[in-house]
């Protein structure tokens, strides 16, 4: 019995970078407009201010995508989105690969993407960073793309199981 597990989280130096910069300008506005001499801002006011701004920074860092292929199937949650790991059986997947994609002309970049407002034959896709995502194809004729860091163990891990896909 082979398991492949995998979580992803957004540490990618480029948008820590970018959220920094981004949140720079909104300090020094509020905190100028804190230190003028007739400001009506109280220190509870900007307090409370800095803090939204710094806990909305670090929502981002809350956001988690586990990926667990087993024996029953291919489990996958992306925190806060789902609070419980989902499963798609075997039995309900008519093909699954390991492929690469373009996460912004194919899904419209990363996180929990696609569906109905974005290129909807390609269906959704749950990413965390990359280009590598194991694609499913279910019976329904849904499409699923979880993004892995991990290609070749996926590869692996699939053409383990692939007997179990009818």
């Amino acid at each position: 019995m082979k398991i492949f597990k995998e979580e992803q989280r957004f540490t990618q130096t480029w948008l820590i970078a970018l959220l920094i910069i981004s949140v720079i300008v909104p300090i020094l506005l509020i905190t100028k407009e804190y230190m003028e001499e007739n400001s009506s801002m109280t220190t509870n006011e900007f307090l409370l201010t800095l803090g939204v701004i710094i806990i909305s920074l670090s929502f981002i860092f809350f956001f988690k995508l586990t990926t667990r292929i087993d024996e029953k199937g291919i489990h996958y949650q992306f925190f806060p989105f789902h609070f419980r790991l989902r499963t798609i059986q075997w039995s309900g997947i008519s093909k699954a690969y390991v492929r690469n994609y373009d996460p912004i002309g194919d899904y419209g970049g990363w996180g929990l993407k696609g569906g109905a407002l974005w290129n909807k034959e390609k269906g959704i896709a749950i990413n965390v960073s990359g280009d590598v995502g194991i694609q499913l194809e279910l019976k329904t004729g849904k499409k699923l793309l979880i993004g892995t860091q991990h290609k070749e163990k996926a590869i692996q891990v699939l053409e383990t199981y692939k007997n179990k896909i009818q």
